[in-house]
């Protein structure tokens, strides 16, 4: 049986900090990822290859993008070698100070801004983080909206991990002295959250992950951990399986004297719960599984009525837009051609009041009948279409659980329930954004189907579940991401993120996993 000093489960942004600064400090560190390794020219060139851009197994679809519903929430997740770093939208942003200050973490030091700062500013170089360079007119178009609204100090460039440099041309790696990989300017095609395949996104299979490799680190691709069970002398014992091709589930196990669970929010929470309640890992902390949040976003849109227009130039996200001290609009797209996800399109519809908002939509589709037909159309759809990604800091969150559902032919899955306040599907600031979007773009404004029909919110940036704590009462994990109960075994991505950030999590989970492994010791030689 192989053994290593430590075993990481996900090579998202978590898990691939953690395999590097565990083999900087000598350790023997091993990563096991679910999804496939790939190459910059294997990425699909647009999302009707399905195949290669979702991620579903079962139908032989081994992409970069998940998708699952939960009973209270769509999420939307990255899967492959770099994890979510793959298909996300490449922003970067510290959070504003109320993060800082929420009741379950705050006491655990006496200034988490202070203590973060250099982690951030570490996560900050290794991602290459700069300011997009480059406006397109749908940028001037939300700068034309902040105007109108008294917020125009509050429209920003966004901050990116992209290496700009000149377009199409490769240099030798940028960032590292040489130590990383060449790369090529940015050609500002919008391929982002479809795959990169010119070069220039920041991915950590081009930084964290690289340099991992580069000192021995090794992972094994398309296998899901599925147990992790403590070894009578010390570490535990991991069993993980294949899940694609020939072979998939075949069963294999591991010794590792640590581990470190950095599998995203769904996956990390899947396989503690599962270990709980199989007995391997039955000393899990009761709050396992709860305080889970989603950013309190939102997703709206507008599509341009014009063939001729076309609004997909650019990174994914370039501008931001603060509409109040408390909600964020962002600005994102997706290339010419990648019209796939179109299909979550609906016409736009308000919520609240004393008519059930599935109703107001249906009533919305009548009396704008050429709407409604234009949303079924999705041919142009990623070259005519702004999203407008909504995020809010207000608190609210939900449970998961392993429950047995009728759409899982009554198999215990992954499942939600609220608890407290709900996560919203209307946040009014986003409808009067994409409004304003669509009148300087004379498009048809829109929002999230399984929003305004199904009322069940659609979120790419799923947090918490393993929340810190003062101990096992009040959390999952420490505050340096121990899991409480057990020896050596750390919780470091999303889901030990303890508070909503009102912007994209990416940056901090890097920041937090800086910081986690900053605290481990280096390995002891003989």
């Amino acid at each position: 049986m192989d053994s290593y000093d430590f075993i990481v489960v996900g090579s998202g942004f978590g898990g691939s900090v953690s395999a590097l600064r565990l083999a900087e400090k000598g350790y023997s560190v091993c990563v096991i990822e679910s999804g496939k390794r790939w190459r910059s020219q294997d990425f699909p060139r647009s999302n009707w290859a399905f195949w290669k851009f979702l991620w579903a197994p079962v139908l032989g679809c081994y992409g970069i993008q998940r998708l699952q519903f939960l009973n209270d929430v769509l999420i939307v997740a990255g899967s492959g070698v770099g994890g979510g770093s793959l298909v996300y939208a490449n922003t970067l942003l510290e959070p504003p100070d109320d993060y800082y200050h929420d009741p379950q973490w705050q006491d655990l030091v006496p200034d988490w801004k202070s203590e973060l700062a250099p982690h951030y500013a570490t996560a900050r170089r290794m991602l290459g983080v700069v300011a997009n360079p480059r406006f397109w007119p749908t940028d001037h178009m939300l700068k034309d909206y902040a105007r109108e609204i008294g917020r125009e100090e509050h429209f920003k460039p966004a901050e990116v991990g992209v290496f700009f440099g000149r377009s199409g041309e490769t240099v030798p790696d940028p960032f590292f002295g040489g130590k990383g990989p060449p790369r090529t300017g940015c050609t500002h095609t919008g391929h982002c959250m479809v795959g990169c395949r010119d070069g220039g996104k920041n991915s950590l299979d081009r930084n964290y992950l690289y340099l991992a490799e580069g000192l021995g680190v090794t992972i094994i691709p398309e296998h899901k951990v599925i147990d992790i069970k403590p070894s009578k002398e010390s570490g535990y014992y991991v069993t993980f399986k294949k899940v694609t091709g020939a072979g998939a589930k075949a069963k294999q196990s591991m010794k590792a004297g640590g581990v470190v669970l950095a599998g995203g929010v769904l996956g990390t929470l899947e396989l503690l719960l599962r270990c709980r309640e199989s007995g391997s890992l039955d000393r899990l902390p009761p709050k396992l599984g709860e305080i889970v949040r989603t950013n309190s976003e939102v997703l709206a849109g507008t599509t341009a009525k014009k063939n001729s227009d076309t609004h997909s130039y650019g990174v994914s996200i370039t501008s931001s837009l603060f509409v109040n001290d408390r909600t964020h609009v962002q600005l994102v797209r997706y290339p010419a051609g990648s019209d796939l996800m179109g299909l979550f399109g609906g016409v736009i519809t308000d919520g609240g009041g004393r008519v059930p908002r599935p109703l107001k939509h249906i009533g919305m589709c009548l009396r704008h009948p050429l709407w409604f037909l234009r949303t079924l159309s999705l041919f142009g759809w990623g070259r005519k279409t702004v999203i407008l990604l909504v995020m809010q800091t207000l608190d609210n969150h939900i449970t998961l659980r392993l429950k047995r559902c009728w759409w899982a032919l009554f198999r215990r899955v992954l499942a939600s329930s609220t608890d407290g306040d709900a996560i919203p599907t209307y946040i009014p600031e986003a409808n009067a954004a994409v409004r304003g979007m669509a009148k300087r773009m004379n498009g048809i404004p829109q929002n999230a189907i399984t929003e305004s029909l199904f009322n069940i919110p659609m979120s790419a940036h799923i947090l918490g579940g393993c929340v810190m704590g003062q101990d096992a009462g009040s959390g999952v994990i420490d505050k340096h991401h121990r899991v409480f109960g057990y020896d050596n075994m750390y919780v470091v991505d999303a889901s030990a993120i303890s508070a909503n950030l009102g912007v994209n999590p990416s940056l901090t989970i890097t920041a937090m996993a800086e910081r986690a492994m900053s605290h481990s010791p280096p390995k002891k030689t003989e």
